[in-house]
């Protein structure tokens, strides 16, 4: 083959396999899980604050991101958000993803996320959580399944169960949501969905 032609196509009757390998560990932790605590500032972004002339927050999104969020809520996993901010650029961004379960404008996180977990008949035990500094550690700490980007500040990588290969912003929340759906057991029939 001629380099500059790259690599054949797969073929159209090929099934979609998943290239996806985790640690079996991982993956037992996590089966249980059926809520996910998603921080914003750190997690869902890159953690920088935007600020326009007139004071207004911008926040920048990831579509990887976006997409996981819904893909969990296909497998029956609840995404829910737990933040100490609060902006009308993430309710419009929450709204579109279809995120129902959110706390805006909380320093302290963990009665709030209990209180979802109330919402929901959830308990502590089928919660995994996802932050990137001291105010997430309450909840990353009683989930049963606690997950930090690479970018996280070193004390919340140290109580993290797995740390992502992807920064905050750029594909970390997505990892997580992948190494769940795989738990679940649902990840091979949602790409095939894509085949």
């Amino acid at each position: 083959m001629n380099p500059s032609q790259g690599a054949a196509a797969p073929s159209q009757t090929t099934a979609l396999q998943p290239t996806l390998r985790i640690d079996p560990e991982l993956l037992l932790r996590a089966q249980p899980v059926r809520v996910v605590f998603f921080d914003v500032d750190g997690v869902l972004t890159d953690g920088g604050l935007y600020f326009s002339e007139h004071g207004e927050t911008i926040k920048r999104f990831n579509t990887l991101d976006g997409h996981g969020l819904k893909l969990l809520q296909k497998a029956g996993i609840t995404p829910a958000v737990v933040t100490g901010r609060d902006s009308p650029a993430l309710r419009l961004r929450l709204k579109a993803l279809g995120v129902v379960h959110a706390r805006f404008g909380t320093e302290d996180k963990r009665p709030a996320a209990e209180a979802i977990l109330a919402e929901l008949g959830l308990d502590w035990s089928q919660a995994a959580a996802m932050g990137d500094d001291w105010p997430d550690l309450p909840v990353m700490r009683r989930s049963a399944f606690a997950c930090a980007p690479l970018n996280a500040q070193i004390d919340v990588k140290a109580n993290a169960h797995y740390i992502t290969q992807a920064a905050a912003g750029h594909g970390a929340a997505r990892e997580l949501c992948d190494l769940l759906l795989v738990a679940s057991g649902k990840y091979a029939q949602l790409l095939a969905e894509y085949a």
